[in-house]
């Protein structure tokens, strides 16, 4: 496998024959990226929740702020138009993008989708069995996140589907779009922390419903690489963005440890 995204003006800062790791600005990356090269995207953007607030982790008080990645752009929508634009041009006819979000920034991201050509094919509601409480208490709990997965609206577009495999994982039934599941596990933060690390059994799903062995996976939002983890562990390629070098580290780490299943 080699990573048919890539060219020569791209310098990787991690590269093997099968998953590479990109540091730098997003956008500028994406655009250099080899058009209709891309099988698999998943992508969790910046929520943009670093607003002075508050919230609970491990018991404790603590601030939402993150970084500057997760501070509100100038505008929150053209920035999501401006990523989905240039991930539209990377994904084959075939290929699908997954986008993972909460309530702050996931209504835009749908409408993003829609007016840059995507057609959304489902709505997933990953349902957190054990989300931290509400501190305010002047509202519910937030306690999921959702997950638009979406193909080119064109007629030449046929999406892969493994339907079967998923009925399977679901005891014979057809799999419906609420999943649930606890969050990501201390055992998965060996090597390091990021603060909206996804859990490895929620990539592992995605990636073994919407892709087959060989193809290549992109995340543009990279952060801890829990996708190229997933990526690896199922045979698939892999490529990971993100304009924090401390990220890029902890995902070399991680990949590093990592041993291929198939």
């Amino acid at each position: 496998m080699s990573i048919k995204a890539l060219n020569s003006a791209i310098t990787p800062v991690y590269q093997t024959a099968s998953e590479a790791l990109l540091l730098g600005d997003t956008f500028e990356l994406l655009a250099q990226l080899e058009k209709g090269s891309v099988d698999l995207i998943f992508a969790d953007p910046p929520y943009f929740l670093s607003n002075g607030g508050i919230t609970c982790h491990a018991g404790k008080m603590v601030s939402v702020n993150k970084a500057q990645w997760d501070a509100l752009p100038s505008d929150k929508h053209e920035f999501n138009r401006n990523w989905l634009r240039l991930c539209y041009d990377l994904l084959t006819e075939t290929g699908t993008i997954w986008i993972s979000g909460t309530l702050h920034n996931i209504y835009s991201i749908g409408m993003a989708l829609e007016q840059e050509g995507f057609k959304i094919l489902n709505n997933i509601t990953w349902q957190k069995t054990n989300p931290p409480p509400n501190l305010a208490c002047r509202c519910f709990t937030h306690s999921t996140e959702t997950i638009l997965w979406a193909k080119k609206n064109t007629r030449t577009a046929k999406h892969y589907f493994n339907y079967a495999l998923m009925k399977e994982e679901n005891q014979g039934k057809q799999m419906k779009d609420v999943w649930q599941g606890p969050l990501t596990p201390a055992t998965e933060k060996l090597f390091g922390k990021h603060p909206t690390q996804k859990p490895l059994y929620l990539l592992r799903r995605i990636i073994e419903s919407s892709s087959e062995p060989g193809q290549l996976i992109l995340d543009p939002f990279c952060g801890s690489s829990t996708t190229g983890v997933a990526a690896k562990l199922l045979g698939r390629s892999y490529l990971g963005i993100d304009s924090e070098p401390n990220y890029i580290r902890l995902s070399q780490r991680r990949l590093e440890h990592t041993v291929r299943e198939v």
